[in-house]
């Protein structure tokens, strides 16, 4: 019986990963995430068990905790790095710009992520009241209007000079077109500082991405309202991080 019960473990892991990501909660990442815990819990069952029959399989075992403990160790780490970044307050440096990146929209309502940016931008913008701020955002599924409209309707009772920019599709776009209107409106780009109004945990990309188009940025970070789609966001993160790093390097 005792034998059978890691067994068991990983089908429920498979089964509560599986549901996750198929029920509509915003949670998606986190079910596939859990699949692939469960898959990698599977392989290292068999591994030991060959293991204990030759010692190809005892090499076989090594390389494959190894290769675990290493990638685990580099997620920990680049989580570490996130969380740090995305903890950061900002709010005293002098800025002379402000961009915020746009989120999902659905018809016409902020997503819980925009809404937790446009938050952030109303607070900052107390503090920080005569800056340009570029409203980043196109229009995409599911989408009546685009996110720079979303988030201009939440914030022309700010007083700020607003510059919507809605040709954007992701976050180097949203840089990119950003840097131009920026341009356009008279900003050295090459020596102005920005802040970015997004998600905590997209800061450190965010900056990594702001950096490859050539801006000097400081972070405004924003909090979603629920734990549990902050830490789904934070373990997505993760691996969107090394994508940037190891495959996106023309952003």
């Amino acid at each position: 019986m005792r034998k059978k019960i890691p067994y068991v473990c990983i089908a429920l892991l498979a089964l509560t990963g599986l549901a996750v990501a198929v029920i509509p909660n915003g949670m998606r990442f986190t079910g596939w995430l859990l699949l692939g815990a469960a898959a990698v819990w599977a392989m290292g069952a068999l591994v030991v068990r060959w293991g204990r029959r030759s010692r190809a399989g005892r090499i076989c075992q090594w390389i494959f905790f190894t290769g675990l403990s290493l990638g685990l160790a580099i997620l920990i780490g680049i989580e570490a790095v996130i969380v740090f970044r995305g903890e950061a307050d900002n709010s005293a440096v002098p800025v002379d710009a402000v961009i915020v990146l746009g989120a999902g929209v659905n018809g016409e309502t902020p997503s819980a992520a925009l809404w937790s940016r446009i938050r952030a931008a109303e607070d900052y913008l107390q503090k920080h009241p005569d800056v340009p701020v570029v409203l980043s955002g196109g229009r995409g599924p599911g989408e009546n209007i685009s996110e720079a409209e979303a988030m201009r309707r939440a914030l022309e009772g700010t007083g700020a000079e607003l510059l919507p920019e809605d040709r954007s599709t992701n976050t180097a776009e949203n840089f990119r077109y950003s840097k131009e209107l920026l341009e356009e409106y008279g900003l050295d780009t090459e020596t102005a500082v920005v802040a970015v109004v997004t998600n905590d945990f997209h800061c450190f990309r965010s900056h990594m991405i702001a950096q490859r188009q050539g801006l000097r940025t400081v972070d405004v970070p924003a909090e979603l309202p629920w734990w549990w789609l902050t830490a789904n966001y934070y373990l997505r993160e993760a691996f969107a991080v090394v994508k940037t790093a190891l495959f996106d390097l023309n952003v």
